[in-house]
């Protein structure tokens, strides 16, 4: 019987990592798990409880208690929160602003990564392989993955991509709109994750001079390499 693959990729705002990350996974048949949907599903719980996301305690209780579901098809990755649709929700300007005080609680990160690496072993045994995408996954969720993969882009390139994907372009107004949340959650969450710098034996990949179909194209190339080598 052939061993489950786990695909772990990190990568700052904007790298490209999520949706490369269910590209690849629907190329190999393989499942799908988005690690930051979990924070900012939190994040929403916690908004809509009247939870102060500086009381680190009631935050990682809430955490704890989450009554999330997460769908691992990366076709239709759904995010469910106490029944509740919120894949939509926990993508809001709102989520985006506060989700990086809910992300460097250690307690709550402690937490998330416990229940990620459930996650990661179920989904890779009901598909047969998971990609797992975050900030720390290859690094501390699951640092023996069978591949790891460090996505990252200029600063320029990764604003306009968020720019695009919020408002449908990347014109300096949109792209100044976006700054703050990409610029200022990237340099809040380096406080406590590392996903700036490769660690040993994870693949570096700049996607800042590829499109979308030339980063998944890199990604499955990676993927095979390394499976030949085994």
């Amino acid at each position: 019987m052939v061993a489950p693959v786990v695909i772990a990729i990190d990568g700052p705002s904007g790298s490209g990592k999520s949706s490369v990350s269910r590209a690849v996974a629907t190329h190999f048949g393989f499942g799908y798990l988005d690690t930051g949907a979990m924070y900012r599903a939190v994040t929403l719980w916690c908004l809509r409880q009247g939870i102060d996301l500086t009381d680190a305690g009631a935050v990682v209780a809430a955490a704890e208690d989450l009554p999330l579901g997460l769908g691992a098809d990366p076709q239709d990755p759904t995010v469910e929160l106490d029944g509740d649709d919120i894949a939509e929700a926990i993508r809001t300007s709102e989520v985006s602003a506060e989700v990086s005080k809910v992300a460097t609680n250690l307690g709550v990160r402690a937490v998330l990564q416990e229940q990620q690496r459930d996650l990661i072993a179920i989904i890779a045994d009901d598909f047969g392989g998971v990609v797992a995408e975050g900030r720390d996954i290859t690094t501390v969720v699951a640092p023996d993955a069978d591949v790891r993969i460090l996505l990252t882009a200029s600063e320029e390139a990764r604003l306009a991509r968020r720019s695009t994907q919020l408002h449908g372009t990347a014109d300096a107004a949109t792209v100044a709109a976006t700054h703050d949340e990409v610029v200022r959650r990237d340099r809040d969450d380096s406080t406590v994750s590392q996903f700036t710098v490769a660690a040993d034996g994870v693949v570096l990949l700049d996607t800042s001079a590829l499109d979308f179909d030339g980063s998944v194209a890199a990604v499955i190339g990676i993927v095979e390499h390394a499976e030949e080598r085994e």
